[in-house]
């Protein structure tokens, strides 16, 4: 799987602009599923299933990655091609563009919602009685910061190095290890939401 696949058709682009397309491909970026699998997860017949797996294999962005027998049954396990994607600013029109990169927010928004939904307890437990939230055992913000598209940009390379740094640090200690997600969403907006606190933990 490489980390980032550029769209640069149209019918991938229309291919991914389903919406419930765009919520399989939450989980088949993270991992291989059946197409039972999926049925089962998301509570969508099988046989609608296997339709849009079989539409976004044809666009080449998913792919088999085994096959499996059981119960004299050949299972395919999909995946996605790709850990993230991005879209080729030639394609057109527009606002077919911007409609699928919304789409995919929005599935994102709704995966992160059900990760939290099925957390373990402790994932929210404060540990101690810090009111300072870089104490606590988990991250929860909402930010609105003013800065120029050059600066978001730089910031964001740094970000990402910042990711790799703890995966790496994770890779290398020998302590016990918790699994941690993380779900971010960076973007322009026309006015501030709130003026007078620049953040807002909960």
């Amino acid at each position: 799987m490489k980390p980032i696949m550029t769209i640069e058709t149209y019918n991938q682009l229309k291919a991914l602009g389903d919406p419930l397309r765009t919520d399989m491909m939450m989980y088949l970026c993270e991992g291989p599923y059946t197409g039972q699998q999926l049925s089962e997860t998301l509570n969508i017949p099988r046989g609608k299933i296997h339709y849009h797996l079989k539409e976004l294999e044809k666009n080449n962005i998913i792919e088999i990655v085994k096959k499996e027998e059981k119960n004299g049954i050949m299972q395919k396990f999909y995946r996605s091609v790709a850990s993230g994607f991005t879209i080729s600013d030639e394609l057109l029109p527009i606002h077919e563009i911007d409609k699928t990169k919304r789409q995919i927010f929005y599935s994102m928004i709704d995966r992160a919602k059900r990760r939290v939904q099925t957390a373990p307890k402790q994932a929210f437990e404060r540990k101690g009685n810090s009111e300072n939230p870089e104490d606590w055992g988990y991250m929860a913000a909402a930010m609105e910061i003013e800065a120029s598209e050059t600066q978001f940009k730089k910031w964001t390379k740094k970000y990402f190095a910042l990711m790799e740094e703890l995966e790496k640090m994770g890779e290398e200690s020998d302590e016990e290890k918790n699994i941690y997600y993380f779900f971010n969403l960076g973007f322009q907006v026309e006015e501030f939401a709130f003026k007078k606190r620049e953040k807002k933990y909960s």
